[in-house]
């Protein structure tokens, strides 16, 4: 029998608050995907929450991503990027990972589609959206992202899979839902000529029964799975 670890512990928690929000707006929770995001956590945190059943990580830091991904090649591991991609390090991220959740301009996009190996799967993307239109956020404003949706789509070694926000910090609960709701409805319109993306990235520690009955598909948890990062 496994050992239960404080890591351990906080994903089975994580995992009954996750069942609960679902029931509570009558989901499926087999629909919403757990994505650690393991940013400034050693490879060994990373080991513990993969035995204890996680197999999706998020990584903000490029550098830091690849060192951990070497430490960790003998583990069936689907990493994905959530943070911000300079152009300078496209190549890196095309080559490395399975998803990036940060593209907001066409620029990226297509550098990762020339990029990314023909060995390897296209890369899955989400388009990330400044739902507030908050100057202080990245991501595309919601009047430009019908166009940049449609040019993604035609790249041929990228899959646009859905959207992805972060709302602002300050952000009471209300607030919350409506930006999330605004993205929920964005993703449905985009729907129509895009049927391929059934993925909706909303949803931290705090606010993940907000972002569940909002439709999140997949949960980006540090915090709640970590700790506190030092």
């Amino acid at each position: 029998m496994r050992a239960n670890t404080p890591i351990a512990e906080n994903i089975a928690e994580v995992r009954a608050r996750i069942r609960q929000a679902a029931q509570g707006c009558l989901r499926d929770p087999a629909g919403i995907s757990l994505l650690a995001v393991s940013k400034t956590q050693p490879a060994a945190a990373i080991r513990t929450a993969c035995a204890a059943g996680i197999v999706n990580f998020g990584e903000n830091y490029l550098q830091e991503a690849l060192e951990k991904q070497a430490q960790l090649r003998d583990l069936p591991l689907c990493w994905h990027f959530v943070g911000q991609l300079q152009s300078n390090k496209t190549r890196a991220a095309a080559e490395s990972f399975d998803w990036v959740h940060s593209v907001d301009r066409l620029k990226t996009a297509h550098r990762l589609s020339a990029q990314r190996p023909r060995r390897l799967t296209p890369l899955a993307v989400c388009i990330q959206v400044n739902i507030s239109a908050d100057k202080t956020r990245h991501g595309v404003h919601l009047t430009a992202l019908p166009a940049l949706a449609d040019s993604i789509a035609a790249l041929p070694r990228l899959e646009l899979r859905g959207l992805m926000a972060i709302p602002r910090a300050d952000d009471a609960q209300p607030q919350q839902r409506f930006t999330y709701a605004r993205l929920r409805q964005a993703l449905l319109e985009l729907q129509s000529r895009h049927p391929q993306m059934d993925t909706l990235s909303m949803g931290m520690s705090a606010d993940l029964e907000t972002a569940i009955g909002e439709g999140a598909t997949i949960l980006r948890l540090g915090t709640a799975i970590f700790g506190p990062r030092k």
